[in-house]
């Protein structure tokens, strides 16, 4: 088993240069195969507020198994051309005027450069030699830090659409030492001329797949009922989409994607770490139908009785989106904002720390122009515009060995899951005759291969016998120097008639604890959490736990998703630890102690079809 992180940026990608990242691809490998990486005095000064005349030393907590890179296609490159002083975009008016404006967005600032300095931005930022030397700079520095069962890393970008704001980012994974040029948003923002493009280079020989983007903050579209043109989704496109996208990010930095309670009012840990509007704006609600994966599980089941394709048959995968080149998910190891840091070295302090937790309006000279004028909603729209950044997440994946061809079969087969950003491992198998004495049996794992599908596959077709129900083997074990376990939880979406339907069931607990038969849910596993010290105690909760699951409202003509969630018991967020640190009251904006999680990929449940 094998930890990753399948969405990072370096200084190659537009905003994460305009945010002050100086750090490069090859110094992204380096960080997170665990050596010391040395983080440029102006990088840190610009992203964490310290400032220093010397680089500071940063090192991963643990390393990870894997990684790819993703910088955005979209003008990649182009802005480290302003780090030349003799290049001709430094030279230009505009080029001045970003460099000198560099801590602030760079939307808003090239839309005030053109209104104020005229000249197009265009023809710096569409030069093709930047774009084509990034992309070959990409290629060499995954290559050059791929070692064969020791630590693997990918080629790979984000295809970054935003139609009206709505995020709709793809990552696109490689499986090869070389590719084409990435395919842009500026190509086109429809995903569907995204998956044509990747049907082509797959016909090329070169395996490869994309993951949606969080979704979020997709403003309901990453899951709509329809296709980009507003079309109802056909059958074409749904296998279209289905075989491009295996994945989905269902959390990072800006949030989690499983659910929220306004989607799934009995689910009582629902309410977690989340990202509520679009990129642009704090003020611009995400619409959350269509935005969350638990409900596109529902949609999905739908469109399939339908067209008979379901085109939401998604693994799920964790990751950071940090924006620094450094893919740190301790909870500790994140401060705010886009960035990812060493807690040693690297921690805001002062003024930077006060606006990390919300007590302080951020510094944003152009998207803040005068502080007075500002609305009261604005005011905390902005002061939560860093605190409601989550820590970043974690992707597991099964596979034979840590080398690319067997990570990538395991990601394209779906057998992976999710965390919040601790090591909890997790592993899920369904069956349809799977014993609940198996789990003590040391080959347990062999025979669930054997008799039947991992999380990511599909049950195969039910026995005939008229009183079988799918059967589940669980097991969760927790992150080694991280919290005990508090429950493992089994998720079903079930489609009824023609709407799709939620149930959750605790499958084992912690503790003498016990599962009403009723609600099918345990009572809290309690809170150990110092607010005062920022630490919690593992007197509770469990290190390891194991179960056996079987449906007990199985009905054999309904299509169904089952998953799995296991939780932690109670931690301090990061806002908290940030605030315990700096002697600082704790934010008011996000809760003080959270559960951090791991969600598995599904297994499928599917009938005949019959029109």
């Amino acid at each position: 088993m094998f930890f990753g992180d399948l969405h990072l940026h370096t200084a190659l990608s537009l905003d994460a240069w305009n945010f002050g990242t100086d750090l490069m691809p090859n110094d992204a490998y380096r960080f997170a195969e665990g050596k010391t990486v040395m983080v440029p005095a102006a990088q840190v000064a610009r992203e964490q507020g310290i400032v220093g005349n010397k680089p500071i030393p940063a090192r991963r907590a643990w390393p990870l198994d894997f990684l790819a890179v993703t910088d955005h296609s979209e003008y990649m490159g182009t802005m480290i051309t302003l780090d030349d002083p003799d290049s001709p975009f430094a030279k230009s008016v505009l080029g001045k005027w970003i460099v000198a404006h560099r801590t602030v967005q760079l939307s808003p600032a090239l839309r005030q450069a053109r209104s104020k300095h005229g000249g197009p931005a265009y023809p710096y930022l569409n030069n093709p030699k930047p774009f084509r030397d990034a992309w070959q700079m990409v290629m060499k520095a995954a290559n050059d830090n791929n070692q064969p069962c020791k630590f693997t890393t990918f080629i790979a970008y984000e295809w970054s659409s935003l139609p009206d704001g709505r995020n709709l980012h793809r990552n696109v994974i490689f499986d090869a030492d070389h590719a084409p040029l990435p395919f842009t948003a500026l190509d086109s923002e429809r995903p569907e001329d995204l998956w044509k493009y990747l049907d082509r280079v797959r016909s090329d020989g070169i395996p490869v797949l994309a993951i949606p983007h969080n979704p979020d903050a997709s403003g309901g579209w990453m899951f709509d009922w329809h296709d980009s043109y507003g079309k109802d989704i056909t059958a074409d496109y749904a296998e279209e989409r289905a075989r491009n996208e295996p994945l989905v990010e269902i959390v990072q930095i800006k949030g989690q994607s499983d659910t929220v309670p306004i989607l799934s009012p009995n689910d009582e840990f629902a309410d977690f770490e989340i990202y509520d509007h679009l990129l642009t704006s704090p003020l611009k609600k995400s619409d959350p139908n269509g935005s969350y994966v638990r409900q596109a599980y529902g949609r999905g089941l739908v469109i399939w009785s339908r067209v008979g394709v379901n085109p939401f048959k998604y693994g799920v995968v964790g990751d950071s989106d940090i924006h620094d080149a450094l893919s740190a998910s301790a909870a500790d190891a994140f401060a705010g904002g886009q960035f990812g840091i060493d807690p040693n070295t690297m921690l805001p302090r002062g003024e930077r720390a006060r606006q990390a937790l919300g007590l302080a309006l951020p510094a944003r000279p152009i998207m803040i122009p005068n502080r007075k004028k500002l609305s009261s909603a604005f005011k905390v729209a902005m002061n939560r515009i860093l605190v409601e950044r989550s820590s970043a997440g974690l992707t597991g994946v099964w596979a034979e060995e840590n080398t690319r061809d067997s990570i990538f079969a395991a990601l394209k087969r779906k057998e992976t899951f999710a965390t919040s950003g601790t090591r909890i491992r997790l592993r899920v198998f369904g069956g349809w005759d799977f014993k609940s004495g198996m789990l003590g049996d040391r080959s347990w794992v062999a025979n669930a291969y054997a008799e039947g599908v991992s999380m990511g596959g599909d049950l195969p077709a039910k026995p005939t016998e008229a009183d079988v129900a799918p059967t589940f083997l669980i097991q969760a074990a927790k992150d080694p120097a991280g919290a005990n376990l508090d429950r493992i939880q089994m998720i079903k979406v079930a489609l009824d008639g023609e709407h799709p339907k939620e149930e959750i069931f605790d499958v084992a607990v912690s503790g003498n604890r016990a599962i009403d038969p009723v609600s099918h849910l345990a009572a809290a596993v309690g809170n150990t959490v110092n607010l005062a010290s920022g630490t919690y105690s593992n007197s509770i909760g469990t290190a390891v736990l194991t179960g056996f699951w079987r449906d007990p409202d199985f009905n054999p003509i309904e299509p169904a998703v089952y998953y799995v969630r296991v939780l932690e018991i109670p931690t301090p967020r990061w806002s908290t630890l940030l605030a315990v640190r700096n002697k600082l009251p704790l934010s008011p904006y996000v809760p003080a102690a959270i559960q951090e999680r791991a969600w598995s990929s599904p297994v499928w449940y599917t009938p005949p079809f019959d029109r």
